[in-house]
């Protein structure tokens, strides 16, 4: 078999939307028809007033950050566990980002630690939905309450995922989405502010395209960006979004699977769902553990011998050698995180994978575990 770790769920309706908006010759991000109903049809499915489309995931957190006036002398709050797009951009605004360990089990932000890292010099908390499984979040919204803190939802892994009874991207001041082509939906590249809060998404909608003035569009009122998702890409999200809980369904009954056929496995740890979530297991994520734990090298190239694609856990941000050479990290600040990116892999994914599939990776895992025991 040939098994990647993940392909998107698309057919005839992206290319119907895509050949209309190509017919129409409605192309930019400055006009069409297709716009503005994702944006809509978007933030109404995670339970918002507003959806700002952008470029990527990685800009609408930049957007997110600047859009609430962060910059050079805040500190920002951030799980250490992530992708390396969520510390880059604080960056971007000259903003300190100040990472926080994670929990063992949900490999999430761990709310307990997130206190004593608060200075006179915070401004927000940036949580990370890590593989799509929500953030506790209560008592960070106790905390933002209290130090009266903004909290920015970095959901790019987990549209759909609620928590509470409630969509992540909704919790906080602003949510961030990402569709790129590997998401729980995708427009290729492409992501997406959501908030309950007009202020902010009108000053997103400014700023997202270079800021341009109201009466004389020359006459710019800021330092804006040119973050415009095209047309064409939120044709493909429009009709994407019409298959967001066909595809979750599918996500979770793949989790389901796995842990059928890996839970008996005392060198794995799988993937949790916690009482107050719902997990869209974005990615089957893994830790090794055991006599496995330093074995994941050799289990990612065993199931590569057989057609399975793997990929290695994000290396956290006290990691990245680049951030420890600068000064800006310590590779000793979380424990948590390091032993997960250095043990964590996740496995084929993608909502069009089968039961037959499923079967074949796990049938691997296990034999190549045996073999090596």
């Amino acid at each position: 078999m040939n098994i990647p770790v993940a392909q998107p769920f698309i057919g005839d309706s992206e290319k119907k939307l895509v050949d209309e908006a190509m017919d129409s010759k409605e192309l930019s991000g400055f006009c069409g028809r297709f716009i503005s109903k994702f944006e809509k049809g978007f933030a109404e499915y995670s339970d918002c007033e507003y959806g700002v489309s952008t470029t990527s995931g990685t800009s609408a957190l930049h957007l997110a950050l600047a859009v609430l006036k962060i910059g050079p002398g805040d500190e920002v709050i951030v799980s250490s566990f992530t992708n390396m797009a969520t510390f880059f951009a604080v960056l971007y605004q000259g903003a300190k980002p100040v990472p926080v360990d994670i929990e063992p089990d949900t490999w999430n932000l761990n709310p307990s630690l997130v206190e004593e890292k608060i200075t006179k010099k915070t401004k927000a908390i940036l949580v990370v939905h890590i593989y799509g499984h929500p953030v506790d979040m209560d008592p960070l919204i106790a905390l933002a309450k209290k130090y009266n803190l903004f909290i920015i939802e970095d959901c790019a892994e987990a549209h759909g995922a609620v928590y509470k009874g409630r969509k992540i991207g909704s919790l906080g001041d602003i949510g961030c989405f990402s569709f790129y082509a590997n998401k729980i939906i995708t427009t290729g590249e492409g992501g997406m502010i959501t908030t309950n809060n007009k202020d902010l998404a009108d000053r997103a909608r400014m700023l997202k395209s270079l800021a341009f003035g109201d009466k004389n569009k020359f006459m710019h009122q800021e330092i804006g960006f040119n973050f415009r998702m095209t047309n064409i890409q939120a044709a493909v999200g429009c009709a994407q979004l019409e298959k967001i809980d066909f595809i979750i369904d599918k996500k979770r009954e793949i989790a389901g699977l796995y842990n059928d056929q890996l839970e008996k496995i005392e060198e794995l740890q799988l993937p949790v769902e916690k009482p107050y979530a719902k997990n869209v297991y974005w990615m089957y994520h893994i830790v090794l553990r055991g006599g496995l734990k330093d074995k994941r090298g050799l289990l990612m190239s065993a199931l590569k011998k057989e057609g399975i694609d793997t990929r290695e856990s994000f290396i956290p941000y006290n990691g990245q050698e680049f951030f420890i050479n600068q000064g800006l990290a310590k590779k000793s600040d979380c424990p948590v995180s390091n032993m997960v990116g250095d043990r964590g892999l996740y496995l084929p994914s993608g909502p069009i994978l089968s039961e037959k599939e499923i079967i074949y990776v796990s049938d691997n895992i296990i034999k190549i575990i045996n073999e090596h025991k």
